[in-house]
This record gives structure tokens, sequence and C-alpha cells, in this order.
């Protein structure tokens, strides 16, 4: 049957075709032709995604300048183009490179990637949002200036400005990154730039050393929300320390969990422990060395407790399993060594690790594979040498394994790419209390319901604060099941109703789970609506994200 529009719509649908073809045209002029993507293979690409369904730009548009990023907002303002600003596209899990709904104009920031400033005395950089880790990182260490950037295990090429405005964390004394900021360049809706904290002042001094300024404090109203686009911000960097040592420890029995925690939290309080604190389950550190064992278990899902068992073992690992770092002088680090042993090496072992100890295990385990031994050891060591890299600000791409987990066939050659390799990833991430009862009551809603809907609950615990937990947990899947992405979706929205009732709220979440947001809220969501309504009246900035009266209305 041909198909049937009516006269009126397509009177409408006319002009509106017009006024996008008239913007695209202006979004040319400002950045230039070879800088306005509307290729389909292209667009097909950026609207890839890790959720359940992918999510298609109208275009793609990739400015090099603030100026052009201003030029840009204005034409997409005079043609009510609605824009979503990336930096890398690297948001896996948490929308990837896609706008909450279709037919935006993706604003890919990539191309912004100047730092700008560092300096090594008071310890901070100023750079551009397509700045990656790996990019930072180099600079700081082949200039020279003994600082260390702090690194998320979002690998190597993930934007730091992305992840910081998402209010991502990492592992360092500086792993709160969103804690550590100084100051954005934030374009608006009418194309004017606004400087945060004394930044709009002329020639002030402490632009980048004092992030409050003077008056109203306005950075975290760009901070997971669509009231602007930031196209610079300052970042605090970490003086390289006297000494440096990993600490793991292992717990054989899930019931250790609260006690271990508990510990964990007064160590903090009292500043003995001063950095991010990973707190994994045997299946959060699995995922990470290997991938679903599909011919091991018959293709039986959820994994087997005798084959998770086993698996344990083979890996060494515990039920839960600690890392983190000291950091300070010699004598600091020492001291703190001596109380944990204190406080913790009665019940649990403690393996400290640092650079010295890691090149003596190598060695060991070379001359163990020599008589067909040290297998054991050698991924013992390589895992150890990756997360101490990582806990000294040195991204890699070790964590990026553990999105492919239920991934079947080959993955394709490379470093991992999520999106190239089939990877369904749903993260659920609520804050609780830092209290072992808490992260309990936590496992008690995430456990059965991962079950419920055959899938395995891959949690770390995070002690981001002295006093708050991030649960980071995710539903992996293989995008390619039909079925199995059925269930990833049904299991992220049971997770999240169930966590929210109990009054584990999410820190960060990404399209699927913004209408959500409003649940049990009041006031809140619609100042925050109030606010975007003054800076955005037209609504072109990002809409829908962290917007759920947007989804609801």
């Amino acid at each position: 049957m041909p198909r049937v529009v009516m006269k009126g719509a397509v009177e409408q649908a006319r002009p509106q075709e017009a006024r996008a073809r008239r913007a695209l045209a202006a979004l040319a002029r400002a950045v230039g032709t070879e800088h306005v993507v509307v290729d389909e293979d292209a667009l097909a690409r950026y609207g890839r995604s890790t959720g359940p369904a992918d999510c298609r730009p109208l275009a793609v548009v990739r400015p090099a300048t603030t100026e052009e990023v201003q030029e840009v907002v204005r034409a997409a303002a005079r043609a009510g183009l609605p824009l979503y600003p990336i930096a890398r596209g690297k948001n896996w899990g948490y929308g990837d490179a896609c706008a909450p709904t279709p037919g935006q104009v993706i604003v890919d920031l990539g191309r912004m990637n100047r730092i700008v400033e560092v300096d090594p005395e008071l310890a901070y950089c100023v750079i551009e949002p397509g700045v990656t880790q790996g990019q930072l990182c180099a600079y700081l260490q082949e200039r020279g200036t003994g600082l260390w950037m702090d690194a998320t295990g979002a690998g190597p090429d993930a934007s730091l400005v992305g992840n910081t405005l998402d209010r991502g964390f990492g592992h360092t004394p500086y792993g709160d990154h969103a804690a550590n900021t100084c100051g954005m360049e934030v374009v608006l809706a009418d194309g004017r730039v606004l400087r945060t904290g004394f930044g709009h002042y002329a020639g002030a001094r402490a632009t980048s050393a004092y992030r409050y300024g003077v008056g109203p404090s306005l950075d975290g109203l760009f901070q997971q929300s669509g009231m602007g686009i930031v196209t610079r911000i300052g970042l605090w960097l970490m003086p390289a320390p006297e000494a440096c040592v990993g600490y793991f420890i292992r717990c054989e029995d899930d019931a250790d969990l609260e006690p271990m925690v508990d510990a964990l939290r007064r160590l903090r309080l009292h500043e003995v422990l001063r950095s991010a604190i990973h707190v994994g389950n045997d299946l959060r550190v699995l995922s990470g060395r290997t991938r679903y064992p599909w011919e091991r278990t018959g293709g039986v899902t959820p994994l087997p407790d005798d084959v998770r068992a086993a698996l344990r073992r083979e890996h060494g690992l515990g039920a839960w399993n600690v890392a983190g770092a000291l950091y300070g002088t010699r004598e600091c680090v020492a001291a703190a060594r001596r109380v944990m042993r204190r406080e913790l090496g009665r019940r649990w072992r403690i393996v400290f690790v640092d650079e010295r100890r890691l090149g003596h295990a190598e060695r060991l385990a070379r001359l163990l594979e020599r008589v067909g031994l040290g297998a054991r050891l050698r991924r013992q060591v390589d895992l150890g040498r990756d997360v101490l890299k990582v806990l000294q600000g040195v991204p890699t791409d070790g964590a990026l394994p553990g999105a492919c987990w239920r991934v079947r066939g080959p993955l394709p050659p490379g470093p991992i790419d999520p999106l190239l390799a089939n990877a369904g990833l749903l993260w659920v991430s609520p804050v609780a209390p830092a209290s072992g009862e808490a992260a309990r009551e936590v496992m008690d809603i995430v456990g059965p319901t991962y079950r419920e809907h055959g899938f395995e609950p891959l949690v770390t615990f995070t002690l981001i604060t002295p006093r708050a937990l991030c649960c980071v947990t995710n539903v992996s899947f293989d995008r390619r099941e039909p079925e199995e992405a059925a269930r990833a979706a049904a299991c992220y929205e049971a997770l999240v109703e169930r966590l929210m009732t109990r009054g584990f709220i999410p820190y960060r979440t990404g399209p699927l789970g913004f209408g959500k947001l409003a649940r049990g809220s009041s006031v809140f969501w619609d100042v925050a609506r109030q606010l975007k309504a003054a800076l955005d009246p037209d609504g072109v900035m990002s809409p829908g994200r962290y917007d759920p009266l947007h989804q609801t209305r």
C-alpha cells in the first residue's frame, strides 16, 4: 500500500527541512565544509551505542576553536537545531557518542585538543575537551614536569574533560575529578562565552588556583547538564610523590565485604588512606582478564557457581579484591603501611607492590615459565603492573576487555573498542553511605536482580570519599543477540527501580536512565529546568540530557 501523508504534514515538514538545510550550510561556513558530516556511513558510526538501540544524529559538526563553537551555536539557534556536544565519544555504557534522542546535531569537540597551560609550581593545567588521557600523560612525562594526572579505566584515548563533566572518578588522591576542577570556559546558548570562578576578570591571578571566585559558584551548572558547551577547563594535578606503593587485599569469603568496607572507611576518615579505594568482586576482576566461558558452561547462563569458584581459584582471586595505593614521603608511606598491617593484617593478607617488587616477581615468573610453571604468577604480575600504572596516573587499556565479558566469538584485532566488538554495556552506579551494612544491602538487591534476568553481577565498590561508596556495576551482553539485549534492558530497568526505591540513587547515568531521575524527587528538577530555560530558552543545548522532565512531560 502506498504511504499516505496528509497535505498539512508535508507543508509543515518542508519549512523544517529547509531551515535544517540552511542551518547546515551556516555550520559549514563556520567550521568548513569538510567538518560538517552528513555522510550516511559516518552518521551510522556516530549513532552506534553499547545500549540496546542505536541513536542516529542529523549531522556532525567538528569545530576547532571556541569562536567556531560560538558560530555553531548561533547558527543552530536561528534554525532551532538541537546540539549535543561530545568530547571524544568514549562515554561507553553511559551514552557513547549518542544524543538522548535521534535527529540532534553532534558537536564533536575532538579537534579542540590543545593543552593550553601547565603550571609545574602550582600543579594545574588548562585543557580543551579533545585532550585525551594519553596525550596529557605524555605531555607531563616528556617535559619533566614532575606532575601526575589522575586516570580512569577508559583508556588512553578517552577525554579528561568529558569524564570530569560527567563527574567520573579515578584512583589517586585526585580521583574525584569534579572536585579538582578550577575554572571553566563555556559557550552559552546565545553564543556568549562565560568564564567561571575568577576567569571573567581580566588579569586575575588566581583563576586556576581558587575555584570559587567571588559571587555564585556556577561551575556545577555545567556538570551533568545541557546548559552550555564547555570549551576549556582547569584541572589540578598531583605533584609526583616521593613514594607510591600499591596495595592489594584478597577477601576469601563473601561475608568479608561488610567488615572490610567499615575498616577502610575508618582508615580514610583518619587520612591514613587518602585515595580512591576499589573493592571489586571476583566477577569484576575476571571480566577484565577473560570472557564468559561459553564452552565450559555449555552455553548456560548465568555463570554456574561451580564454574565461578573454579575460575576464582585459577586466577588467584578472592570473593572480594581490594586495590589502592599509598602516596607521600617514604616516611609517611612506611607509617601508613604499619597502620594498615595493624588494622587489617590480623584478618586479611595485604600485599604491597612497587616497581621493585614487581621486577622481582617478573624475573621469578620468567624462571618458572622455563619449566612449564609460573602461568598464574605471570597473570598476577601483568595485572599488578597494569593496576600500578593507573594508580600512578598512567592510562592503560587494561580495563577495556571487561566491556566484552558476554561477547561471543573472536574480537576485532587491535585495542578494544566496545562498539566495534558489539559489546552491550549498561552501567548502574548507585551511591551508598560508606558502611558495610549499606554495601550488603546494595548487594542484596543487585545479586538477585542479575540472577533473575540471567546475568552476572560484575560489581566494584569505590570509596570515592571517606563517607561515600559508589557501587559501579554493569549489565554486560552481546548486542547481536536480540533476546539477550531485551533481557539486559529489562534487568537495567529493574536494577534502577529497586535501588532507587531503597534510597540508592545513581551518581551518573546515560540516556536510558535520564527519565528515571525524577522518581522520588521534588522541587530540584523543577528548579533545574527553570535554570535551563533561563540559559537556553529555545532548548537548543543537549535537549533531554540529565533532564527527566523532558522525557516525561
